[in-house]
């Protein structure tokens, strides 16, 4: 199979960089809504407070574009009692304000990317989307760039390329900025850390419609350090400055790499070339996304293949780093210099990027562990052809996190996932942007009883825990 016909088939199935991912072909649902609730009683005071432009209820197109809007059906099968589409903090410190006066339920969409369900919308509640919020500007002074919560990873790229900019972001484009808070990967994270570890400064709304600014030094820095993979339990950012990448434009081939794509049988070496590949990678210049792909193609037959996404920041892939990959028999290759904005757009979604049923689940596993790394690949396979009749797509994805990643957190001021150093793991912290919403991902963190601390000091009614679905365990 043509490469980039094998990859334009995956996209149309929906893929993700997690363990067993599935996908459904269709859903809906009725709505319901019991009269006086506390979202009705929320929706008309903000509907008088903000006015009907921007908050919309059931029969107003935007209150339809963004609930059948996320990108997992679903999340398309709740039905709020209105939608908020703020333009400015102000408009969100209102929402919050009327959602906790009447104890209302609540949900935040930003690119509507997740995957839990539940997590970006509500039943009979108020949904706050971020729709009509997607500035985003670089400060050359300050080397900083500042982007609203409405982004999506593949708009900064384009938005900042002839600047030569970029920010720590996404590898799939359509994703939003709700990736930061659960700490976010990038193909610049081996050089750069987690998206997180870029903060520089951030507007937070918290549950009550205070607004507060949090650096790494003010009296918000605990909130700060929280808000690095603490999702959406410690309030709504409405306003991200990070640090600014110098990336280049897409006029400097900076890069090296591409795609390769493997068949089934050279599935297990691949599996453990990524495991030698964690454990030994100590160059910050290299980043490679790993995943297996199995999906049933128009016509009823089953595809399955592998496809490595390799990139270094040089002039050729070094055998030192990439050489297993490069031995291991391969059905097609494409490998070229690339500027940066062009690896920001290699795994880009067609739009719209919605349509399917997401399932995810995520594993972590120390590098080196190569019995445990084909163990991984073998469930996977198994479940793929146990379940076939039921699911039209499943991906299993490896991401390895370097050491270079984890140390650059540190360095900055740290992150809530606390990541181990060393040959001395005691504890893998889970990545909560690819796991199940029933996984209990901030009890892996270093940081748990940091992050505990800090969200009863934060909300100390527990609002949030009440009234919004997301993360368990606090």
């Amino acid at each position: 199979m043509d490469l980039w016909k094998g990859l334009d088939v995956l996209r149309q199935k929906k893929w993700t960089v997690t363990f067993a991912i599935l996908n459904l072909l269709s859903l809906s649902s009725a709505a319901r809504s019991p009269a006086q609730s506390p979202g009705d009683l929320a929706c008309r005071k903000l509907q008088h407070a903000l006015g009907p432009s921007i908050v919309n209820k059931p029969n107003d197109q935007d209150y339809h574009s963004v609930v059948f809007g996320a990108w997992s059906l679903f999340n398309t099968q709740y039905s709020p009692t209105c939608v908020v589409l703020p333009r400015t903090s102000n408009d969100v410190q209102i929402t919050m304000a009327a959602i906790y006066q009447y104890d209302s339920k609540f949900s935040v969409q930003a690119g509507g990317h997740s995957a839990p369900k539940g997590w970006n919308n509500v039943d009979h509640g108020v949904l706050i989307s971020f729709e009509h919020m997607r500035n985003i500007s670089y400060d050359s002074i300050k080397d900083t760039i500042v982007m609203e919560p409405g982004i999506r990873w593949g708009e900064s790229v384009t938005l900042l390329e002839s600047q030569g900019v970029a920010p720590v972001g996404g590898r799939v484009d359509d994703v939003g900025t709700g990736l930061l808070l659960g700490g976010g990967i990038s193909f610049l994270s081996p050089a750069h850390g987690f998206a997180a570890d870029n903060f520089v400064e951030l507007d937070v709304v918290l549950v009550d419609g205070t607004l507060v600014t949090a650096t790494e030094t003010n009296e918000f820095s605990d909130l700060f350090r929280a808000l690095k993979g603490g999702a959406n339990r410690f309030g709504i950012v409405t306003r991200y400055e990070v640090r600014a990448i110098h990336t280049g434009t897409a006029d400097d081939k900076t890069w090296f790499g591409g795609l390769i794509q493997y068949p089934p049988s050279s599935f297990e070496a691949l599996a453990k070339a990524i495991s030698n590949y964690t454990l030994y990678a100590t160059d910050p210049n290299a980043a490679i996304l790993l995943y297996f792909a199995h999906f049933l193609q128009p016509d009823d037959t089953v595809q399955s293949f592998a496809i490595a996404s390799i990139f270094y920041n040089g002039t050729s892939l070094p055998s030192s780093v990439f050489g297993e990959f490069l031995s291991i028999p391969a059905l097609q290759t494409n490998l070229s210099p690339m500027s940066y904005p062009e690896i920001a757009s290699s795994l880009s979604e067609p739009q719209p990027a919605n349509g399917h049923a997401q399932m995810f689940g995520a594993v972590v596993i120390a590098g080196g562990e190569d019995d445990m790394h084909v163990e991984v690949l073998r469930q996977w396979l198994n479940f793929t052809n146990v379940f076939q009749d039921e699911y039209n797509t499943t991906v299993l994805a490896f991401t390895p996190i370097p050491i270079s990643q984890i140390a650059i957190g540190r360095e900055r001021g740290g992150n809530a996932m606390n990541s181990p150093l060393g040959s001395a793991i005691s504890r893998l912290p889970l990545y909560i942007n690819e796991c199940d919403k029933k996984q209990s991902v901030f009890e892996t963190y270093g940081q748990y009883e940091f992050l505990k601390q800090t969200y009863a000091k934060y909300d100390p009614t527990r609002f949030n825990v009440r009234r919004m679905d997301g993360p368990q365990g606090l």
